[in-house]
């Protein structure tokens, strides 16, 4: 089980952080995670779980996502995104001087640099699954076609049931890549139950088309260079495009950059193998 609390951020957004609990000792370490775009917090909490030994495990749900409150007409820019991060950051429920370390998925990598670059010393190291970090230029800007947003925009977003949310994504591409515990989860927290028994997707097409858009003008590139701690860049398998390709370039622009490879895992490798992810990030951090 989880818990969740809310933490003001800017243009009157405030976040919800699930707390998946862990260590109990207030000096213990904290793990934040940090989702991609359209997901939430709460799709870590398969692998979070198998880190609470030795961390107090955090997740955020970003503007749009999730469970945050999100007033019409918040930015969904991604440096709103850095707003979101840095927001629960400097929380009290991490606290001053605590041992911090960031673990990010795609956007959420993102976003946990503009944090770190705007807070330094926050955190203790930073470990990003295929974030979108990339040089101006490479992924389309406002008025360009945008296939990722176009899908986007697509999505179905009711179903009649929750389970009938799951084995919907549970059998057709990419979902259907999840560990089921993982799966699980998305549809959990990600899907707003109706009166009619009926569920809806919480972050709507519209809201994961403009985040999508949004990713030309993440800004996370420019802060690379001036990112003083350790930094473990995930590549999944070389698909025709993906995110992997970001990694090398990503890190090549840090200072204590480390390029980590699992090729049998794709762009959701964080929720595709929860534990194995899990052993990935408690090795890193004991480096």
């Amino acid at each position: 089980m989880s818990t969740h609390t809310f933490v003001p951020s800017t243009d009157g957004v405030n976040i919800a952080v699930h707390d998946f609990g862990g260590a109990d000792d207030p000096a213990a370490p904290v793990a934040l995670f940090s989702h991609a775009t359209g997901f939430h917090g709460l799709v870590w909490q398969p692998m979070a779980l198998h880190l609470t030994g030795r961390f107090r495990c955090l997740a955020l749900d970003y503007r749009g996502h999730g469970l945050s409150e999100t007033p019409d007409g918040a930015s969904l820019a991604w440096s709103k995104m850095g707003d979101d991060a840095e927001a629960v950051l400097m929380s009290d429920l991490v606290g001053p001087d605590r041992e911090v370390h960031g673990i990010g998925h795609s956007m959420g990598g993102a976003a946990l640099v503009l944090a770190a670059g705007r807070r330094p010393g926050s955190f203790r190291s930073l470990w990003l699954y295929e974030p979108v970090i990339v040089e101006p230029g490479v992924l389309p800007g406002a008025g360009s076609p945008n296939p990722m947003a176009d899908a986007a925009a697509r999505r179905r977003s009711t179903f009649p049931s929750y389970e009938e949310a799951r084995h919907n994504f549970s059998v057709k591409p990419p979902l259907d890549q999840l560990h089921p515990d993982a799966l699980a989860a998305y549809v959990r927290g990600g899907f707003a139950l109706q009166a009619d028994g009926s569920v809806t997707l919480r972050c709507a097409p519209v809201t994961e088309a403009a985040v999508f858009r949004g990713a030309a003008d993440g800004g996370a590139w420019n802060v690379l260079p001036a990112l003083d701690l350790p930094v473990a860049v995930v590549a999944g398998r070389h698909d025709e495009a993906g995110p992997q390709a970001f990694a090398v370039p990503a890190v090549e622009r840090l200072r204590l950059g480390t390029l980590v490879e699992r090729p049998h895992l794709g762009h959701f490798g964080p929720l595709e193998d929860p534990s194995g992810m899990a052993r990935d990030v408690e090795s890193w951090i004991g480096t």
